[in-house]
């Protein structure tokens, strides 16, 4: 899957993620293929950097759908912006892109069937299947390797000068310690409003 993390600290928001694609149990490295699993998107109140975790099949959907809505509608600034705009996409990414929205009987809404986190300059947020939102006040983590990330950044967080010392110390574990996790690391930073 993916080691994926954003970091808010010092005036920095950052999101950080590995390069390893895999197939059940095949690898498929920075070397054979450019696997960014981040991607900016240019909104009104400036660009934002999405990244997700699941099936590979999400990444071009995603960045084509975010692409295809009107550009005041893509706003990505709050907690109800991220919510009110993966709002707007879902029916796209089923009309468009024939998303699968159902994940289980019991399913209190439709699924859109990925987890996403964003960095920008309004902060850092995370968004999960049935489109439910956080915004985190100083670090979390998605994919495969999100606990080795948590406990890695949860270690360096007192000793770390910026947003980007932590978030390399969660994706290195990630790839250190997850299977299914492998640099090159990639990384983007973004100046937090005052």
């Amino acid at each position: 899957m993916t080691t994926l993390v954003v970091v808010k600290k010092a005036g920095q928001a950052v999101i950080a993620t590995d390069a390893l694609i895999t197939f059940g149990d095949t690898r498929l490295s920075g070397r054979f293929e450019s696997n960014s699993k981040v991607f900016k998107v240019d909104t009104p109140a400036g660009p934002s950097y999405v990244g997700m975790a699941g099936t590979v099949a999400h990444f071009p959907v995603l960045r084509k759908a975010m692409v295809a809505l009107p550009r005041d509608q893509l706003t990505l600034g709050s907690k109800d912006e991220v919510f009110d705009t993966f709002t707007r996409l879902h029916p796209v990414l089923k009309e468009t892109f024939f998303l699968q929205t159902k994940e289980d009987d019991n399913d209190p809404y439709e699924s859109s069937q990925f987890s996403v986190l964003i960095a920008n300059a309004s902060g850092i947020y995370g968004l999960y299947s049935y489109r439910e939102v956080f915004e985190f006040k100083e670090f979390w983590g998605i994919g495969s390797g999100r606990s080795f990330a948590l406990g890695a950044m949860h270690a360096t967080w007192g000793k770390a000068k910026n947003a980007r010392e932590v978030a390399l110390a969660g994706v290195h574990a990630g790839c250190e310690f997850d299977k299914n996790s492998g640099g090159p690391v990639e990384v983007f930073t973004i100046k937090l409003k005052k």
